[in-house]
């Protein structure tokens, strides 16, 4: 997993929900094709989504080219005073979405608020699901299925039909 430790600037960082969502639907590519310079993630996400691996619940090679950011001395020390409630990954991710003015791509509902408190922009597993659909990556009928198999996987999601999102 992982294509090694690199530098982006204004980075989308994406945590375990993200990662495991798109693997366990085989689509991992569309965060890549939405965000081809700038998607990345940290080694905290990595060892999180590699318990998956292990347990046979997600696919080893979904995620092998997304690029690994390595946090700065102040992005990890932020990342230990967050709350222990977050995991590792949403931490790491947190800390360097809000130190270097990116996104956080996160449907951890914990992670999601502490980011709103912080003023880091954020989106999830539906917001790149619309976005692929208004960037032309997806038809809506595509989206929709995906959105569907995603939900049968055990996505827990907040809606069961983008339409009136996309319209």
């Amino acid at each position: 997993m992982g294509d090694g430790i690199v530098a982006v600037s204004r980075p989308i960082l994406l945590d375990n929900t993200i990662l495991t969502n798109f693997a366990l639907v085989d689509r991992a590519e569309l965060v890549t094709q939405l965000w081809p310079t700038s998607a990345c993630t940290t080694a905290a996400v990595l060892a999180e989504y590699a318990v998956g691996v292990v347990e046979g619940l997600l696919p080893a090679d979904a995620w092998t080219d997304l690029p690994i950011v390595e946090l700065t001395d102040e992005e990890a020390a932020f990342a230990e005073r967050l709350s222990s409630r977050l995991g590792a990954g949403e931490r790491t991710c947190l800390a360097v979405a809000l130190h270097r003015q990116g996104l956080l791509a996160s449907d951890d509902l914990d992670a999601r608020r502490v980011a709103g408190q912080h003023r880091v922009p954020r989106t999830g597993s539906i917001g790149i699901l619309v976005s692929c659909v208004r960037r032309g990556i997806l038809s809506s009928e595509e989206a929709e299925a995906l959105l569907g198999e995603m939900i049968a996987c055990g996505y827990r999601s907040p809606v069961d039909s983008l339409r009136s999102l996309i319209d």
